[in-house]
This record gives structure tokens, C-alpha cells and sequence, in this order.
């Protein structure tokens, strides 16, 4: 019985020894992992961060863009008569003009 006490002896003991050995091994590998789990939170607020910021931009610029849009973009005028009006507005300034200047004056 002494021996078969021996043997149970050293076989917990063994176990013990292998207990705490995958207890450490375990613990270290939560402790990375939670250590992991930190720096990608970390980096995850960075991001999102980044992303409501450049996201702000983008909507500012869509709105600017938006804005010069219609004064940009062909309003269906052709350019004949863009020319005309232009033309047209010209000839009413200059007439102004005389008219200011007092050489055009039609006091009848």
C-alpha cells in the first residue's frame, strides 16, 4: 500500500504540476488577449473618430458642390443667346453710361 500511496502521491503531484503550468500558460494568454482587445479598441475609436471628421468634410463639400451646381452647370441657354443677352445688356449699360455722363440727354 506504501508504494501504491507512492505512486498516487507523485501521479497528484504531477497533475498539480501540470495544473499550474497550463493555469500560467492560460493566464498569460488572457492577459494578451485582453491586452489585444485594448489597442484594437483603441484603434477602433481612432478610426471612428477619423471617419465622423472626414465624414463632416465630405458632407460640407457635397453641400458646396451642390450650391455651385446650378450655376455651373449648362442651364439649357444656348450659346447664341447668351451672346444676345450679353450683347443686349452691353448696349443698356452703354446707354446708361451717356446718360449719366449727360451727352445722350433726350429732354422732349
Amino acid at each position: 500500500t506504501s508504494t501504491s500511496e507512492a505512486m498516487e502521491i507523485d501521479a497528484h503531484k504531477k497533475f498539480m504540476f501540470e495544473s499550474e503550468k497550463d493555469k500560467a500558460l492560460k493566464q498569460n494568454e488572457i492577459e494578451h488577449k485582453e491586452a489585444k482587445k485594448t489597442d484594437t479598441e483603441g484603434n477602433l475609436h481612432q478610426a471612428t473618430s477619423e471617419l465622423k471628421a472626414v465624414q463632416e468634410q465630405l458632407d460640407k463639400a457635397i453641400a458646396y458642390y451642390e450650391k455651385l451646381e446650378p450655376t455651373c452647370v449648362d442651364s439649357g441657354i444656348t450659346y447664341e443667346e447668351r451672346a444676345q443677352r450679353r450683347e443686349a445688356e452691353m448696349q443698356s449699360l452703354q446707354e446708361a453710361l451717356k446718360i449719366l455722363a449727360g451727352t445722350d440727354v433726350d429732354l422732349s
